[in-house]
């Protein structure tokens, strides 16, 4: 009987989060003039922030912050809020809020399951298409479940192919290495109109010390792409995967095959990866069709691209996780695939033309624009943050979170960002502080970008939208001027 695949999670956060670029790739975010160093600190700054911005040894014009009360239309403290800076993933709040007042926090995906030809019994004489409707989190578990459904619903042999409609999106060009020239991350993958699993594979390292061994397994099972492991078993610290002690290669011809060193010490780990070298319709082909041979189905033909022809009939449709859900794992884990596949859904479903980047940027700035909070200087490349190029200032930010606290989203939006102190990106931060589980802050870390932005609930009882930018090269001490702000707003706000 056949078991139900284990889910695949997002790809951890901590890579996403904070992604190390070849030096080659990283321009500063938002050059310092010479001499900026000296200069002096803008009065009326709060003493307790100005003292914080010393000690980080920032120049002023690197950082920008706004503070401001939820029910005012002044700021309480407002420095550089008019420059435009990269805010790495605090621009997913940009993507998900908007995502919430303009498709509604019920919103679900669709993937259809299509049959293309004549049913005679269990078999189809045609071709099952399956399309894509954008799910961020179609995972294994799920698509076994959809598949599971047509056999339940009395399919078993597809004589002719199985076709993935993918036009949902409009995707050309797409390089994994473009970012940071290492596609092998799995924060480097790209959206799909027919996302599965992220487009990730989970490497499993058992290390058998009597043996002298290192069992390797892979997760999902990639049909006709068998493991093939040459790992040796190593002693002394454990290394870091980032440092590529072990070294996947993925082809069509040889499958997956595995090298390098791993330490005992490292005990049972488990690494995500971007198969970078297959395609889309290569990882979801060999997704799929063995998930189908597994369930007792059998396949004649392809799993190959092809388009929804007329007259095909619907025979089962999966519906994924609410965009409430959806925006939670986007915010609490900075998921940047998640968030790629959203910025591209909203110009699918609000223009009704198929999803790219340009006429999503174009829907955000639209709806910035219809709703009077400015963002002229906004620029979006993907929605995620993970980008040398997006901007927006800490004004426009700053209106945007007041605006949202007074959304009728406004729950499922202030619920979707880490709890300081307590999950998501912040659980190790402020622990000990009076702001812990006070303030929901999401965070943005590039080379030479650090972000918060989110709101913070004073001892006051007053609640204060708070943003914070910081661009530069020297970035050791951002992180005490960012825990120094948020302490500062729940002790003074």
């Amino acid at each position: 009987m056949a078991q139900t695949p284990a889910a695949v999670p997002p790809p951890m956060a901590a890579p996403a989060a904070a992604p190390t670029a070849a030096p080659a790739a990283a321009p500063t975010a938002a050059p310092v003039q010479p001499g900026a160093e000296t200069e002096p600190l803008p009065a009326g700054l709060p003493p307790a922030l100005a003292g914080a911005l010393r000690a980080a040894k920032l120049p002023a014009n690197a950082v920008a912050i706004l503070v401001q009360e939820v029910g005012s239309n002044r700021p309480l403290v407002a420095l550089n809020p008019d420059r435009a800076l990269n805010p790495a993933s605090v621009m997913k709040l940009v993507t998900t809020y908007a995502a919430l007042e303009l498709m509604g926090p019920s919103f679900t995906w669709k993937t259809g399951f299509h049959e293309a030809g004549t049913r005679r019994g269990d078999v189809l004489d045609g071709d099952l298409v399956i399309r894509g409707g954008g799910d961020p989190k179609l995972s294994q578990e799920n698509l076994w479940l959809a598949l599971k459904a047509l056999r339940a619903r009395g399919l078993r042999e597809i004589r002719g192919n199985i076709l993935l409609d993918r036009t949902t999106f409009d995707i050309n060009g797409y390089d994994p290495a473009k970012f940071d020239g290492d596609p092998l991350r799995a924060y480097n993958a790209g959206p799909d109109a027919l996302l599965v699993n992220f487009k990730a594979l989970s490497m499993t390292f058992v290390p058998d010390e009597a043996a002298g061994t290192v069992n390797v397994s892979v997760e999902p099972k990639l049909a006709g792409l068998p493991v093939r492991s040459s790992v040796r078993l190593a002693q002394g610290a454990c290394a870091d995967f980032r440092a590529y002690p072990v070294k996947p290669k993925i082809d069509m011809a040889g499958g997956i095959t595995v090298s390098g060193a791993y330490a005992a010490s490292c005990g049972v780990k488990s690494w995500w990866i971007h198969p970078y070298e297959l395609s889309q319709v290569q990882y979801i082909a060999a997704v799929v069709r063995g998930l189908w041979i597994d369930l007792g189905g059998s396949l004649s033909g392809e799993v190959r691209d092809g388009a929804l022809p007329a007259g095909a009939r619907l025979v089962y449709e999966q519906e994924s996780q609410t965009l409430a859900e959806v925006v939670r794992d986007i915010n609490k884990f900075s998921n940047n695939v998640m968030a790629r596949q959203l910025f591209l859904s909203l110009s699918a479903e609000m223009l009704k033309l198929p999803g790219n980047a340009e006429r999503s940027a174009r829907t955000v700035k639209t709806w910035l624009m219809e709703k009077k909070l400015g963002g002229e200087e906004l620029v979006m490349e993907n929605g995620s943050g993970l980008s040398r190029i997006e901007r927006i200032s800490a004004g426009a930010l700053g209106r945007l979170m007041v605006a949202a606290f007074r959304s009728p989203v406004m729950p499922e939006f202030v619920a979707s960002m880490p709890l300081v102190a307590y999950d998501g990106t912040m659980r190790r931060r402020l622990r000990s502080r009076d702001v812990a589980g006070q303030a929901h802050i999401k965070t943005g870390t590039l080379n030479d970008v650090r972000s918060i932005g989110g709101y913070v609930l004073a001892a006051s009882g007053k609640r204060y939208a708070v943003v914070c930018l910081v661009n530069h090269q020297n970035l050791a001490g951002t992180q005490a001027l960012n825990d120094a702000l948020l302490q500062w707003v729940h002790a003074e706000g």
